[in-house]
């Protein structure tokens, strides 16, 4: 028997006293069906009920509440209103299943159409099949924990999810990033961008990206932080609250490489392109007032097709970096202590 029950067992001999008042259990003997009475106060007890019967501490009904709450459900959960949890959960479903059909259409369209599948539009195509994954490995799941309101599906399937969280997205960003540099090559150098970017070239790069997210997304599972339950406990990502040397390092140069830099990369690009563009303008204006030449409106025609893409693109970039900013707050927040 446990340390934590006190048995006192009948041998014999009259034994007088009074016992500390605590819940207390009669156990009864094997033969006696009728026996199921709890005692909750004991002051004495004779010879007879001493021989018969042994006398143990039961567990409090809180107590074992919990002991059986906490083998069911290893994953704690949050005290909030049962409607956050759906709310949040039938909210990340909807992106999901929209980003999901977006990306599907974008990736189905660059594989019937021959004409756009040009080196460059191949970081579309990769950007649309990380967003794709992220969608399918994130939004579902999280949902299925939304509506229990807490972690279902252990310590590995939190691990895997937040490992797939962040290969996704951070590849997400990293391919963002190439492709605000390729627009602005082709945009701000065009002349020297020509012929640059090959089929195997654009392949080499993107073989990058995912080797740099893999890069980033693999110290976890090696003991340089880790994968652990978040937020409101229905979802799993690295860990940024510990506050040790290890783990607070790990978070800053995770941010600094895989969000700040390419950021910074991203807004030089623009103000460049913005910029070029703008130049661009003035000396077609220019031109026109002094009489047009056709090489002139063909170069400024195909800046502006080049210039359309690279608007697209931005706007991906902004949602994409509106949608990370607010997670990033808090997990800069929290590793600040």
């Amino acid at each position: 028997m446990s340390s934590g029950r006190s048995v006192l067992e009948g041998t014999g001999g009259a034994m007088n006293g009074t016992l500390r008042s605590v819940r207390k259990g009669i156990s009864c003997r094997f033969q006696d069906p009728n026996c199921t009475r709890i005692v909750e106060t004991l002051s004495s007890w004779n010879d007879t009920v001493v021989n018969e019967y042994r006398l143990v501490d039961l567990p409090s009904v809180t107590s074992m509440a919990m002991v059986q709450e906490a083998s069911r459900h290893p994953f704690p959960t949050v005290d909030v209103p049962d409607h956050v949890h759906y709310t949040i959960g039938v909210v990340i479903l909807a992106i999901g299943i929209t980003g999901m059909v977006g990306n599907f259409l974008v990736i189905y369209a660059f594989s019937r159409s021959r004409s756009l599948r040009t080196p460059a539009n191949m970081f579309i195509i990769n950007l649309a099949i990380t967003d794709l994954l992220m969608c399918l490995t994130q939004a579902p799941i999280f949902f299925t924990t939304s509506m229990h309101k807490r972690w279902i599906f252990g310590e590995k399937g939190c691990e895997l999810y937040a490992f797939c969280g962040a290969l996704f997205g951070i590849c997400s960003m990293i391919t963002l990033m190439v492709i605000a540099v390729d627009r602005y090559f082709v945009i701000t150098r065009p002349l020297a961008s020509i012929g640059v970017l090959s089929k195997k070239r654009a392949q080499l790069i993107l073989l990058a990206a995912w080797v740099y997210s893999l890069g980033w997304s693999l110290p976890p599972f090696f003991g340089w932080s880790a994968y652990v339950p978040e937020g409101l406990l229905t979802s799993c990502s690295w860990d940024y609250v510990t506050f040790t040397p290890s783990v607070r390092a790990y978070t800053m140069l995770l941010f600094t490489f895989v969000f700040f830099i390419p950021l910074i990369v991203i807004m030089y690009c623009y103000f460049f392109i913005f910029r070029a563009i703008r130049t661009t303008n003035r000396a077609v204006t220019k031109i026109n007032c002094n009489g047009s030449t056709r090489d002139s409106i063909k170069s400024f025609r195909r800046l502006k097709n080049e210039w359309k893409m690279a608007k697209i693109a931005l706007i991906v970039i902004l949602l994409y970096v509106i949608s990370w900013s607010p997670y990033s707050v808090v997990a800069l927040t929290a590793f600040a202590g």
